[in-house]
């Protein structure tokens, strides 16, 4: 279907009526009516005084509004700074005011710690807008009202600012500059043919993670500008997805390890009523999956079950599932627009299967961190950077991730990589979720801690810490096992999967220095 036009605005005009969007509601959008929406809101944020280069945060839940946001950014010249919504005020509060957002959007779901942090950061009441009711916020629909549904003159392409997590403080905007050219002029969509994803084609994408994420909202939106009909879920939960896929004919879809985790515990009868065979990509990343995890959804997904490493501020490497079955444990290859490298304490590059920090090169632009020059600099050797990540290169260049370098635990002076631990802890049945991490040790520095939730029907009791124990010493070297185990009733992680592991590990150092 090559004669059909590529970006998402000349697709509305060509054939406006086309749907292009399942809300989470199961009501259909069509491509004229979304380009309407985004439009409109163009118009009322110009109105609202934005120009060219300015930001606009929004604390929202999967759904059209967060299209029609993302639309609106990047035919403006405007940053759309997605804020994670599960933050307490001061976190957003933060965001909100660090990014310059002159504009925050929120929705009834999240209206009063929005209202905190809008307080917190002195936005003025006059540009706060909230879907649905909002207490100290105006109705989102005043931002539209009378707004005209025409194409905004001077459009120009502009970018997300995503936030990282700050696993070692704030978070900080990844800012890259804006290009200064139309949108029509960059391929909006192309970064998906490194997944093998063609424009059209029948695909569907579904969208089973918050929008807030980076990777999330940049497959929803590249779908979108090739072609894709986009299925959006609210929350996540393992059958919905299912039935999703099986109503709509889903073709594509970004996971995290955690959701292959929790559909694999679905009973069998469950898993039997819904087809997944239109399936063609599950593209994972995020966080590490273990091989078991892995090689069950491939038995029961196929080979559609991809893996892709990357961070916000870039990529990144490729494996399909015919890679990652002849290199198991790979996170794949270089990305046609990036490089690789893994490097010493030095900055000196490592040879073939020797540990140490991985680095990232992208051809298609640089990024800064928004007002941290120093930490801009520090991630940085020549043009590559790091986001803190320990691995090794193999001889034909397939890429091993061991863990984040702030999460390794050394232990009388040997080095202890908490996925490992992990994944050992996720084979048991009895496990819905685990973390390891060091905790203090007076003669070894740290000893390993596993943090475990336990799945339903399963008590969180000393037998079963004990059996936990038991497994590990079947699995793992003595130096490596957990010395105990602590009982959560829910892993602190984000939808996309991303484990906040200082909230567990941090109670434990109170009043004690961890080295990094």
């Amino acid at each position: 279907m090559n004669e059909n036009p590529v970006g998402f605005w000349a697709q509305a005009a060509a054939d406006p009526e086309r749907a292009v969007l399942v809300a989470p509601d199961g009501r259909e959008w069509s491509a004229g009516r979304l380009l309407s929406a985004a439009n409109r809101l163009v118009h009322g944020l110009r109105a609202a005084g934005l120009r060219r280069g300015d930001a606009f945060a929004v604390i929202l839940p999967n759904g059209v509004e967060f299209l029609t946001a993302h639309l609106a950014a990047t035919q403006a010249g405007l940053y759309l700074v997605p804020v994670n919504h599960h933050f307490v005020g001061p976190e957003i509060a933060w965001i909100v005011a660090d990014s310059g957002a002159k504009v925050l959007i929120t929705h009834e779901r999240f209206a009063e710690t929005a209202r905190e942090a809008a307080d917190e950061a002195k936005l003025p009441d006059t540009h706060r807008y909230g879907v649905g009711a909002c207490a100290g916020f105006r109705p989102y629909d005043e931002l539209l009202d009378g707004q005209p549904e025409s194409a905004p003159e001077e459009r120009t392409l502009g970018w997300v600012m995503n936030y990282t997590s700050g696993t070692t403080g704030r978070p900080r905007g990844i800012r890259r500059p804006l290009p200064g050219r139309l949108p029509e002029e960059t391929y909006l969509g192309g970064f998906l043919g490194i997944f093998g994803i063609r424009p059209f084609d029948g695909n569907v994408h579904l969208v089973c993670s918050p929008l807030y994420h980076t990777a999330v909202l940049q497959f929803a939106a590249a779908s979108l500008h090739i072609g894709h009909r986009l299925v959006l879920m609210d929350r996540w939960t393992p059958e919905e997805m299912l039935r999703l896929i099986d109503t709509h004919r889903c073709t594509h879809t970004h996971m995290v390890p955690t959701q292959f985790h929790r559909l694999l515990a679905l009973p069998e009868d469950v898993r039997a009523r819904y087809d997944v065979s239109c399936m063609r990509h599950a593209i994972h990343g995020a966080a590490p999956c273990p091989d078991h995890v892995k090689r069950a959804m491939i038995a029961w997904w196929g080979m559609c079950v991809e893996e892709y490493y990357a961070a916000s501020e870039g990529g990144g490497a490729f494996a399909s599932a015919e890679d990652w079955l002849k290199k198991p444990g790979t996170v794949g290859r270089a990305w046609p627009i990036s490089e690789l490298a893994v490097l010493d304490d030095d900055g000196e590059p490592l040879p073939p299967g020797e540990l140490g920090t991985v680095y990232m090169k992208m051809s298609t632009g640089g990024f800064s961190y928004h007002k941290d020059d120093d930490k801009t600099r520090k991630n940085r050797v020549g043009d590559f950077f790091t986001v803190g990540d320990l691995g090794h290169l193999d001889e034909e260049g397939w890429l091993f991730l061991r863990d984040r370098k702030i999460d390794m635990i050394i232990s009388g002076g040997v080095n202890i990589y908490p996925a490992e631990i992990e994944a050992a802890l996720l084979s048991h049945p009895a496990v819905a979720d685990a973390a390891a991490f060091g905790i203090p040790h007076d003669d070894w520095g740290e000893e390993v801690k596993a943090v475990v939730e336990p799945a339903p029907g399963h008590d969180p009791d000393a037998a079963l810490a004990a059996a936990l124990l038991d497994h590990c010493a079947q699995r793992l070297a003595g130096y490596k096992r957990p010395r105990s185990v602590d009982f959560i009733a829910s892993m602190p992680r984000d939808p996309n999967g991303k484990l906040y592991k200082r909230r567990l590990r941090d109670p434990y150092w109170e009043g004690r220095t961890r080295q990094v």
